[in-house]
């Protein structure tokens, strides 16, 4: 399991996957940003992700590639339901899921699924064996 703030960095390197994917991060989804993480308890270290991330210009992928890796390390966790909300409400924010966000947000959710699923197989806790 990785350290919480490598979490939270990993989804500040998502968030801005998603909002990178067109091509130019816009204003509305880093408002959007904002707005959803008014409540969360780790906002700044998400948020100073996502601008630290933005600021080096650093492409999709590589920023994706750091934060699924965080994320399988981590392991399952609950807060992946709200990364991948928020990830979602980024993307709509300007002119709504693109294909290139809808290939990241999917991407993202196949495989933490098949990496954990992977892993109970590896540790026989399926319960169909």
């Amino acid at each position: 399991m990785v350290k919480r703030e490598r979490l939270y960095d990993a989804f500040g390197e998502l968030i801005y996957a998603i909002a990178m994917a067109d091509g130019e991060v816009q204003d509305i989804e880093v408002e959007t940003l904002k707005k959803i993480l008014n409540s969360h308890p780790w906002a700044r270290e998400i948020k100073w992700s996502f601008d630290y991330e933005k600021r080096k210009n650093n492409s999709v992928e590589d920023a994706y590639k750091k934060a699924i890796l965080a994320c399988k390390e981590n392991g399952p966790d609950p807060e992946y339901k709200y990364l991948l909300e928020v990830m979602v409400e980024v993307a709509k924010a300007f002119d709504g899921i693109v294909p290139s966000e809808r290939i990241i947000i999917e991407n993202f959710r196949l495989e933490l699924e098949e990496r954990f699923r992977n892993d109970l197989e590896k540790n026989h806790l399926n319960i169909d064996s």
